[in-house]
């Protein structure tokens, strides 16, 4: 077990499974410029450590995330800096390093995830909730459209009708039925919202960890290309992992009628 703080982002390493927690319990983890600095450092650690196979990321206390501090987004707009150009410098560079990342992000959602918090829960590849958890866009209740990727995440899960309705009405959505529309993969209990995530990770990051990083490849192309495209990406990443020794390893398992063990290579 490593443990590194950098406040006000933890992260922590257990065996393949990398923790990064956004730690501003007292302010609901509403990001501040610190914040999404500390968070894009958390989550670029973990792309570039060949030891971590699998990536949570959650929230202390009562929020997953209450989105962009608003305080000091105030204080820009007072001193004439509008965005202060956050979305490019910190949001963007974020959702790209997660999405991009070459192992599976389990969102752990504890509590509320409003605006670009939501945005940085879609952009994880599978998601375990809090039946407590909430969701909201929130971002019209400011005057503000959508950003952190939440244009593209969320009608490519529930539809283009009802991702125009769920922007611009912001109004708030249970766990539950954040669950019925597909945003997210597994309700728990509250208390065992963390212990679910971390097992999944877990799971995950015993995997073949290049298969899985093909797979998020090929979701991603295939969600705005034709299909004669997506099927030749389909073909390289293929012919790709056909090298890997966890593919090998898998065959002469599986031709020996034994579990596959798989080294993420």
């Amino acid at each position: 077990m490593s443990d590194a703080t950098t406040e006000p982002v933890r992260y922590e390493t257990d065996g393949g499974v990398a923790t990064i927690t956004l730690d501003r319990p007292e302010g609901m983890n509403a990001l501040t410029e610190a914040t999404k600095e500390a968070l894009r450092a958390a989550v670029e650690r973990a792309a570039d450590d060949a030891a971590v196979r699998a990536v949570v990321l959650t929230g202390s206390g009562r929020a997953f995330s209450a989105g962009q501090d608003l305080r000091e987004h105030a204080d820009n707009l007072a001193a004439g800096r509008g965005l202060d150009n956050t979305l490019r410098r910190h949001y963007n560079p974020i959702v790209e390093a997660i999405t991009g990342m070459p192992k599976p992000v389990v969102a752990a959602v504890n509590g509320m995830a409003v605006g670009a918090g939501m945005s940085l829960v879609l952009a994880c590849d599978l998601v375990v909730a809090s039946e407590r958890a909430s969701f909201a866009t929130a971002f019209s209740k400011i005057g503000l459209g959508p950003d952190s990727g939440l244009s593209w995440t969320l009608q490519r899960l529930v539809g283009r009708a009802r991702a125009t309705e769920l922007i611009m009405l912001a109004e708030p959505l249970r766990a539950s039925d954040a669950l019925t529309l597909g945003l997210v993969n597994r309700v728990v209990p509250s208390e065992e919202v963390l212990p679910a995530a971390a097992e999944l990770a877990r799971t995950l990051a015993s995997g073949p960890t290049v298969a899985f990083a093909a797979i998020k490849t090929a979701l991603v192309h295939a969600a705005s290309h034709d299909l004669p495209s997506a099927l030749e990406r389909e073909a390289e990443l293929q012919d790709a992992l056909a090298e890997t020794a966890d593919h090998r390893n898998a065959t002469e398992a599986f031709l020996k009628k034994e579990q596959p063990t798989f080294e993420g290579r």
